[in-house]
């Protein structure tokens, strides 16, 4: 048995040998899950101007999780998604398809689309992407979606209020998204918010598409996963249930009803490191 200073030598050598045991720090957009950077807020979608010439310094800060709406705005760049209100978003542009094959900026140096997946407060998050472009728009900002497991253990401690909200829980049984990490109870144990209800957030994994077979699963949140694998079609996951989606909605809450190049309006995402 270890006492006394062996005990705590032994310690920082065992953190010292296993990064995933060593204290890791996540930018300010972001929270600590196990040894995964999670983004607090549901992403918002921006195309940057001039990223590699005069706005390089703003994509830095995209990327090292320091950007601001207020920076992003007065930098010109403008929030793409949903066009229609209550987005009004700008359209995303055709240089970055829903197949995710972007076409660069002419003379980007690194190429570049221009655009960048943002977790800021305050903002309506993006809607209206495929996976295929939200799995772009993280790499582009230096990160990734989130995995299936790493979404769920991010959501842990988020509460649920089903079909009874108010104006500072979950977003579930509203006509419209609210602005991102404006429903002050909608926060999980970790610090990420707007995980249950708001819009829909598609993760890394993909399954059987299994439209037709959505039931009542994890403590009565929304279940469309698991269909007989009788159809050749992909869907990729999407979690936490939408603004509309009433008592479907929860940590719980999971699809994989549609095809990854599909879009709605309560469809996001969210990124991790």
């Amino acid at each position: 048995m270890r006492t006394g200073w062996s005990a705590l030598c032994f310690g920082i050598a065992l953190a010292a040998g296993h990064p995933a045991l060593a204290a890791k720090k996540c930018p300010a957009d972001s929270a600590l899950v196990g040894t995964t950077c999670i983004d607090k807020f549901e992403a918002s979608v921006w195309l940057v101007p001039d990223p590699t010439g005069k706005n390089r310094g703003l994509v830095k800060k995209l990327g090292a999780g320091k950007a601001t709406a207020a920076a992003l705005t007065a930098a010109g760049a403008v929030q793409i998604g949903c066009e229609p209100p209550p987005y009004s978003h700008a359209a995303i542009p055709a240089e970055y398809p829903a197949n995710g094959n972007w076409t660069p900026i002419a003379g980007t140096k690194p190429p570049t689309p221009g655009v960048y997946a943002a977790s800021v407060d305050g903002v309506l998050p993006s809607s209206c992407v495929t996976w295929f472009q939200a799995a772009q728009a993280c790499a582009l900002s230096g990160k990734r979606l989130a995995s299936n497991e790493e979404w769920q253990r991010a959501a842990a401690g988020t509460p649920d209020p089903g079909a009874t909200t108010t104006a500072t829980s979950c977003n579930t049984n509203t006509l419209a998204p609210s602005p991102t990490g404006s429903r002050a109870e909608c926060v999980s144990n970790y610090g990420v918010f707007d995980a249950v209800g708001n819009v829909w957030e598609w993760v890394a994994d993909w399954t059987d598409d299994n439209e037709g077979v959505c039931a009542v699963g994890f403590l009565g949140d929304l279940s469309c996963f698991g269909g007989d694998g009788s159809t050749p079609i992909p869907g990729a996951l999407r979690r936490g249930g939408g603004f509309a989606d009433a008592e479907g909605a929860g940590p719980f809450a999971v699809s994989s009803v549609h095809d990854p190049v599909l879009t709605a309006i309560d469809f996001g995402f969210r990124c991790a490191r």
